[in-house]
């Protein structure tokens, strides 16, 4: 992503009300501060010449950066953990301000991409789904642990004690469960199956949205990424030509080992969980159903007597990381020789 170094730069730190702005005369160096009311944020841009506007990548900047966008100026989000760095002293809307148009100058910090109102509604759906997967998890567990002081054991997983909880009530009843918790219990299951048909609508929602991006149909021949995790990856990662590698967007997913080293010595940790959770989370979960549901490759099974089971699994969603930013940056179709070229040919 290439900024103009010449524009003026102007920090700004969004809110739901009042927006502070800093700005610096390139000339003079005189320091100008601007508190501005919401309704009059567009209008003052609109009047201004075109300048490099930063802020902070947090809730309703990418609403401001497509705005700002349409007025003629350009715009660099910057992490807001990176902007963190340069506020000094106590934290106020003016000194987060001045904090930003610093961190804007900044050589070694990336800007976060501007995403789309399309890559925006997509990524909607899916914290949706997971709110909604989070609640039913919740549901289940409650039932399952209120059913146990009844002496009720059921399975763990939501398939599994769906297929056997209407059996165990009925046993149950006959052992003198009280029809009070029977009738809850029932309540309960009705709840949980409606969620259940929420997930489903989002699910089929997002697996239109494939249908009509090319860059997700083309993620979804690799093994181990379906609509989910191809939805999720093409929305989050806007900007894969940004990467340099494969290695440097594994290591954006916090999928590539932590260093710590001194005295000229290197250490290897575990992964570094930086960067999205949910977009790692697909990726892993995508990686641990080919090693427990498809064909094993000789990697895969070299690797396991090797090393312990979640190792592989990281090691796999890495690969899944790396063979994403190569179909999408590079244009070409998923091949399965040079995702698995020893194998094939000793096939």
């Amino acid at each position: 992503m290439q900024f103009t170094a010449t524009l003026p730069v102007i920090g700004m730190d969004i809110a739901k009300h009042v927006f502070q702005l800093h700005v610096v005369d390139a000339q003079t160096g005189e320091v100008t501060r601007h508190k501005l009311r919401r309704d009059r944020v567009t209008a003052f841009f609109a009047n201004r010449q075109k300048s490099l506007v930063a802020m902070e990548a947090c809730g309703g900047a990418h609403h401001w950066a497509r705005t700002l966008q349409t007025l003629g100026h350009e715009v660099k989000l910057l992490p807001a953990k990176h902007v963190r760095a340069f506020v000094l002293r106590d934290k106020t809307d003016a000194r987060d301000a001045q904090a930003i148009w610093v961190a804007a100058q900044q050589p070694h910090i990336k800007a976060v991409p501007v995403k789309n109102e399309q890559q925006q509604a997509c990524l909607t759906l899916h914290r949706m789904r997971a709110q909604l997967m989070k609640v039913r998890i919740m549901q289940t567990n409650a039932l399952r642990g209120l059913l146990y002081e009844f002496g009720i054991v059921l399975p763990e997983g939501h398939r599994a004690l769906l297929k056997l909880v209407q059996d165990a009530l009925a046993k149950a009843q006959e052992q003198r469960l009280p029809e009070v918790v029977v009738v809850s219990i029932q309540d309960q299951l009705r709840r949980i199956d409606s969620l259940q048909c929420d997930i489903d609508q989002l699910d089929k929602r997002l697996a239109s949205m494939v249908k009509q991006n090319q860059h997700m149909l083309a993620l979804q021949a690799i093994p181990g990424i379906g609509p989910l995790t191809a939805t999720a990856l093409v929305s989050t990662a806007t900007d894969l030509s940004s990467f340099e590698s494969g290695r440097q967007f594994a290591a954006w997913l916090g999928l590539t080992p932590r260093q710590t080293g001194t005295g000229g010595k290197t250490r290897q940790l575990g992964i570094s969980k930086r960067g999205d959770p949910y977009v790692r989370t697909m990726l892993m979960h995508g990686a641990r159903a080919v090693i427990a549901r498809s064909q094993r490759s000789g990697w895969i099974e070299r690797l396991l007597l090797r090393r312990p089971y979640s190792v592989v699994v990281a090691a796999l969603a890495n690969k899944l990381a790396r063979t994403v930013w190569a179909v999408l940056v590079k244009g070409k179709a998923f091949d399965q020789v040079r995702w698995n070229p020893v194998d094939l040919a000793a096939a």
